[in-house]
């Protein structure tokens, strides 16, 4: 790094010129364009204030930040890396350069109070920093940057929420500085230890020498010798009473400090593991059907490292202290040193559960498996950076269980000997640590179902509805193999398949079980009915998903009409059951509602996307509705609508003049669905379709459609032959509209082109001719034996797609 010299003689890092790090303004480090960060902590109040006051403690007093605000401030904090070498030299001429300041800010103090807490903080600061300057670069580092969080957020609800909402601190904000707290009180039980350490080798020494002077009493029969032995040995027993007496105290004291510890630690870790890891669970569920994921699993991962690494000290405190008393037994009041091995047994408990909690999986399987088809997941380990467990990499294998073995594992804590609802390949993986991202985890990517075992049915439950989840199991070793623990996690419900058809009943069993799982539950039940608004925000959700854009309102009212089967207007609360949802089919139809909105969503995902996100499909409403509409346009006026008889079937209804009456009639072109967009799209059909004018309600088609046209290119193919190109056709309208055709496309001799789209030349060479009419009743027509294979054109004869001709 260039390094570079600033003209202000009074600036450390400028004189030691290490790194490049010199004087820069607060508004370089914390963009302030008009004011100082701690002046703006000073405007703050209620619980944003309380939060700041939390970030302060006896390492570094609020006292101390005020005295020295501008000064702090002034500083290249952000430029210092602690865990650097490199800096070291910088960092400690900062750690004295900040007791200098404080020594001189103390001159000019008159406030006696103010006084008395700078010269307090200064002889603390001395002894803690000025030996260990790394830790007060780290400790002012993460005030100043928590400050800057809180005063921001604080800023921002003042800003949108002018009138005094009340404001809500930040979570992360809040588990950061419950977590700073408990590393703090951590590290002063550490320092009692020690204390405790030295106050006891001292203890054994002079008691020692208080023996040996007994001992040489005994021995001798010099009187002068003897009483200057007993000057020294009642000295020493003076000793020995007063360091037993701090070894008393300093033991009462650090049970103390381990309970409180414990009560903190067992609150905090319960709102990381009950509260954020749950929550990220669930909304990683969710996600499967559609909803946005903020993945802050990292975040989660670095609380619970943190979680990790303060339990292992704590133990290892508790321990210690625990092997010190064996050592030298002393009588404390109150048995307090028998709590010591029940501490110890919770903190283990603590750990014990950290670490089983933390054994996640980062991706999901697919919830709807089909068997002999490939797929993966990965699962991870939270606290795989921490305790030694990447040093011995753990194995971990997945099996796939059945509802009811599900049950009894939750039930029981353990698996049984061979339990498997089914044969998995692939299912064995040994977990990697990644150093850049200190991830333990494995992915699994060509996991294989080839088998499984099915419970037997009752009523009308089919394979669709049973729920499977697959079993991660692992054993880690902890602290260098002290602890052991078997460790497994449950993937969300999965159904299995053996056929694409089971697609849409196997999709409804995970939406409904994704959407409505309870906070736990018994594995897998969820309600057998919901409210309709939940269900209707499941559904756009889902729809938006898959094709991008939500549901209108009025688009779930059209959906409640038909979960319901009612015209009537239908209130959120109304209650829909899992029969309505996925079983009881339509009226005089073959096909579920589940049924019918999936192969909706299906074809408006794969062929209609553009249009709906366009807004160009109305899509959810009824025929009648549709008419009414469209009997008040002008003739030519038309829209696009899902089929109610034909599951995944698009419509063009248009109105015009009436053949068999006076006034105008709407009509309905039969349903196209995926077979017929897949040989042409819906846009090039409604091209062909001449006597289509307006979309509703009145935009030109062109003008809506244009984009969407397929180019054509008349050039030939390297054989020389024209590619034909296929059109729409109505033959019941040709009477009256006349004869319906794409404009470029090739003309043979039967058909007459159309001027207005073809140069002179072709014109001059069929002037004249007098040629029959030919319809290309192309609605009525199999191109494709699947729905969704694409179809060679070139293999067609364009004269074999005559089918009649017309008499002139």
């Amino acid at each position: 790094m260039p390094q570079k010299q600033c003209a202000r003689e009074s600036c450390v890092i400028c004189n030691l010129c290490v790194y490049n790090l010199y004087y820069k303004s607060v508004s370089d480090y914390y963009n302030i364009k008009h004011m100082a960060l701690w002046a703006r902590v000073q405007q703050l109040h209620g619980e944003a204030l309380q939060q700041v006051g939390l970030v302060y403690n006896d390492n570094f007093p609020i006292d101390v930040r005020c005295a020295l605000a501008q000064w702090i401030e002034e500083q290249a904090w952000n430029d210092l890396d602690p865990d650097n070498p490199q800096h070291d030299l910088y960092i400690s001429q900062v750690a004295n350069n900040f007791v200098h300041q404080l020594e001189a800010k103390l001159s000019t103090v008159d406030d006696f109070l103010m006084r008395v807490k700078l010269n307090e903080a200064i002889s603390e600061f001395r002894a803690k920093y000025v030996t260990n300057p790394r830790l007060l670069v780290k400790v002012i580092k993460h005030c100043l940057n928590t400050e800057m969080r809180i005063v921001q957020q604080a800023e921002e609800y003042m800003r949108v929420n002018a009138g005094g909402v009340p404001f809500n601190p930040d979570p992360v904000q809040e588990i950061n500085i419950a977590l700073e707290k408990l590393r703090q009180k951590t590290a002063e039980s550490g320092d009692d230890l020690r204390k405790m350490i030295q106050c006891q080798e001292a203890f054994v020494i002079q008691y020692q020498e208080s023996s040996k002077r007994q001992a040489q009493m005994q021995q001798s029969s010099d009187v002068d010798f003897i009483a200057k032995a007993q000057k020294e040995k009642h000295l020493y027993d003076n000793a020995v009473r007063n360091q037993i007496q701090e070894l008393i105290r300093l033991r009462m004291k650090l049970v103390e400090e381990f309970q409180a510890t414990f009560l903190d630690l067992n609150e905090l870790q319960k709102r990381i593991l009950d509260t954020e890891l749950i929550k990220w669970k669930r909304a990683q569920q969710l996600a499967g059907n559609g909803e946005p994921f903020h993945n802050n699993l990292d975040q989660i991962q670095e609380w619970c490292e943190a979680l990790a690494d303060i339990i292992w000290q704590n133990r290892q405190q508790i321990r210690q202290v625990e092997n010190l008393a064996s050592q030298v037994p002393l009588n404390i009041p109150g048995n307090v040193m028998e709590k010591l091995p029940v501490l110890n047994n919770q903190i283990t408990g603590l750990l014990s559960s950290l670490v089983t909690s933390t054994f996640i999986i980062e991706k999901q399987p697919p919830q709807v498996l089909k068997t002999n088809t490939r797929f993966s997941a990965t699962v991870r380990l939270l606290v795989g950076s921490k305790l030694s467990v990447y040093m011995t990499p753990p194995q971990v294998k997945v099996t796939i269980i059945s509802e009811a073995q599900a049950i009894a594992l939750l039930k029981n804590d353990k698996v049984g000997p061979g339990e498997a609802s089914g044969e998995i390949l692939n299912n064995m993986g040994i977990m990697e640590y990644h150093q850049a991202t200190r991830q333990l985890s494995v992915s699994f990517r060509n996991l294989q179902l080839r088998k499984i075992k099915r419970a037997e049915k009752k009523g009308t439950e089919s394979v669709m509805d049973e729920k499977f989840s697959l079993l991660f199991q692992s054993q880690f070793k902890v602290g260098g193999g002290e602890l052991v623990f078997q460790v497994w996690t449950l993937s969300l419900p999965v159904v299995v398949i053996v056929h694409g058809n089971q697609d849409p009943h196997a999709w409804a069993t995970i939406t409904w079980d994704n959407a409505f799982a309870e906070p736990g539950r018994v594995p897998f039940q969820v309600p057998e009915k919901v409210p309709w608004k939940e269900v209707a925000e499941v559904l756009s959700t889902k729809f938006k998903s898959g094709t991008g854009r939500p549901l209108s309102e009025d688009n779930l009212q059209f959906l409640a009409g038909k979960v319901f089967r009612s015209s009537q207007f239908i209130d959120g609360s109304a209650m829909v059951t899992w029969s309505q949802f996925c079983k009881e089919p339509l009226p005089e139809r073959n096909f579920t509602f589940w049924e019918w909105f999936y192969a909706i969503m299906k074809v408006t995902r794969e062929h209609l996307r553009n249009l709906w996100n366009d807004g160009l499909i109305i899509g959810f409403i009824g025929r009648h509705q549709a008419e009414e509409m469209l009997l008040k346009k002008c003739n030519g006026t038309f829209l696009l609508r899902f089929s109610d008889s034909e599951a995944g079937g698009v419509t063009i209804a248009w109105v015009t003049d009436s053949q068999q009456r006076e006034g105008q009639e709407v009509f309905m072109v039969q349903p196209f669905t995926s077979r017929d967009f897949a040989i042409r799209p819906i846009a090039d059909r409604i091209y062909d379709l001449k006597n289509l004018l307006y979309l509703f309600p009145d935009i030109q088609k062109d003008q809506a459609f244009g984009k969407y046209y397929t180019p054509f290119s008349g050039d030939s193919n390297a054989n020389g032959y024209v590619k034909p190109v296929l059109v729409t056709h109505l033959p019941s309208m040709v009477n009256t509209y006349g004869y319906d055709s794409y404009p470029n496309t090739p003309q043979s001799t039967l058909q007459s082109p159309d001027p207005g789209y073809h140069d002179s030349h072709s014109s001059d060479m069929q002037a004249g001719a007098q040629f029959p009419e030919v319809d290309y009743d192309l609605l009525n027509m199999e191109f494709a034996p699947e729905v969704d294979e694409p179809v060679d054109f070139s293999s067609i004869n364009v004269c074999d797609l005559v089918s009649y001709t017309h008499s002139s």
